[in-house]
This record gives C-alpha cells, structure tokens and sequence, in this order.
C-alpha cells in the first residue's frame, strides 16, 4: 500500500457540480485522472486537457490507484458501488476507495461493512462542505470517517481539494456532513428571514445586508446566499433538491437518537414544498420564494427580474 503520488492513478467517478471541479484540480496536478459518468459531454473539456474517459465504471477503476465517487443518493452509490459493471469488484483489491457524496450515515458504515466483506480493506467516507467556489479553488472542507491509514494514503489526493478532518471511524465523516447541513440550511433561513424583515418594512435589503454582514451576522452564508437572494439569482451552486435530501438524513439521525430539531424540521419543511412544486434545480438560497410566497406582496429586491437556471 503506497502513498499517492503524481504517477497515481486516480477513477473518478460523478463530473456533476463538484466531481468536474475537483477533477479539474486534480488534472491540473498533475495526477493521471480517468473519468465515467453518465454523460461524456459533461467531461469533454477534461479529456481535451489529458484526462482519460472510460466507458463503464468498471473500465474506469480496473487499473486504478485511487477511486473516488461523488454521486447523488444513495441509490446511485449502491448501483456504482456494488451493481452490474460497478467497483465491486473491478477495482484492484489493495486500491483506496473514497466516498465523497453525502450519505446517512448508517448506509455508509453498512457500505464500509460490505467493501471489506469482498475484500477491499481500503476506505473511507468523505463528504465534503463549500460549495462549487470550494471545490473549484481547492478550499473544501473534507470531514473523513476511516481508518487512520486509509487518511493518511489519501492526504496527497485530499491536499489538492482542501483541508482535511479525520472525524473518527467509519460514518463519522457522514455525521459531520449533516451537521454541517443542518447549520448551513437553518442559516440560510435566518438570511432570509432578515431579509424579508427589512423588506416588509420598506428598507432596501440589500443595504440592510450590507450593513449588518461585518457584525456578528457574518458568514458565507450572508456573504454568498444573501448576495444571492438579493440580485436574485436562483441559478444553482447547489440544487435545492439535495438540500431536502441532506435535511431529511439530519432529520431522521436526530430522530433515532430521539432527538428533536425544530428549526431543522421547519426549514426542511419549505424546502420540500418548493421541490413538490417543481423547483428542486433551483440553488439553495430560494428558500427565500417559499417565503415570499407565504408573505405576498412583500418580496426582496422587488425591481430585479428572477435569473433561473
């Protein structure tokens, strides 16, 4: 079991969002980066800089160092981890296997369980938080669950996308994630909030926003959802559908450590609306037309026309 280095072989698996900007980087340094997904076009611009493409998932692993996947839903990392042409079991049995979706927890630990019952003892999960600006400035935060060995091996790999958090063992990343879910989203409705506040009241949000974002409200939320809410702008950084799917695993976790979250369940509730009506490729930060729905006629930034995907 060697230590990644620019002669690793890296399988990337899901050119989404986040898999095309994190190979990107990974390219970029130098690694030999082999790509599937499910739409080559997705991957042109890769392969035209020397990344390679492969014709099925187990064509793309075969001969790989590394394997990383970045996918959405657990029914799509069951198909790519254990189906028909998958990993299991092309992937070389002493090859590093790397999670980077958003996963419960209890699926990944039972993946974890399953890869070492046919003989892979190398993996981990890492989901990461950021966003597309993280993943495309290397600037990620990695929250890993995994042996202390497997993270180490992956520091090199992991050193081009971002900074990273060994969590403990296997699941633990997954756990962080939706931690970091829970806050993100409940955020993102606090910004709105205040900002249909200011705009119930006839002050101008945006300068409301910029007021109050270098006091103690300051955060990336404010900085880039509100920026957002304010121009507007419901193009996706991330797809508000993967927002009902993280808070519903945050959700369901609390509840089986009988655990009540209110301000989660809430916010999940709008979001779910807003995907039940159609709108679940809308970024995050249109949270705020749930609300503005429910607050007719008061609406932010009420001169600007809506920019949609």
């Amino acid at each position: 079991m060697s230590t990644p280095t620019r002669d690793t072989r890296i399988a990337l698996v899901g050119i989404g969002l986040m898999g095309s900007r994190m190979a990107r980087r990974l390219l970029d340094a130098g690694f030999a980066v082999t790509l599937r997904d499910t739409a080559r076009d997705k991957a042109e611009a890769l392969i035209a800089d020397g990344a390679q493409w492969a014709g099925s998932v187990a064509e793309a692993v075969a001969d790989a160092d590394v394997v990383i996947t970045s996918l959405a839903g657990a029914a799509v990392i069951e198909q790519v981890t254990f189906g028909t042409d998958g990993i299991v079991p092309a992937a070389r049995k002493d090859a590093l296997l790397i999670d980077m979706s958003s996963l419960a927890p209890a699926i990944a630990r039972e993946t974890h369980r399953r890869l070492t019952e046919a003989g892979y003892p190398h993996h981990l999960d890492a989901p990461v938080s950021g966003g597309v600006s993280g993943a495309q400035d290397g600037t990620l935060s990695i929250m890993v669950g995994g042996a202390e060995a497997d993270v180490e091996r992956a520091r090199p790999v992991f050193a081009v996308l971002g900074h990273v958090f060994h969590l403990g063992g296997e699941g633990a990343g997954q756990v962080c994630k939706l931690v970091n879910q829970a806050v993100v989203h409940i955020t993102i409705g606090a910004v709105t909030e205040g900002l249909m506040l200011a705009a119930s009241l006839g002050v101008d949000a945006g300068k409301v926003r910029e007021a109050i974002r270098g006091g103690y409200c300051q955060s990336r939320i404010m900085e880039i959802h509100g920026q957002k809410m304010v121009d507007r702008d419901f193009v996706p950084g991330g797809p508000l559908e993967y927002s009902v799917k993280d808070m519903d695993m945050a959700v369901e976790m609390a509840r089986g450590a009988d655990l009540t979250l209110p301000l989660s369940s809430v916010v999940l509730e709008r979001y779910r609306a807003l995907l039940d009506s159609g709108r679940g490729r809308l970024d995050h930060c249109a949270l705020l037309l749930a609300y503005e729905e429910a607050n007719a006629p008061h609406r932010v930034s009420p001169g600007t026309a809506d920019t949609l995907p």
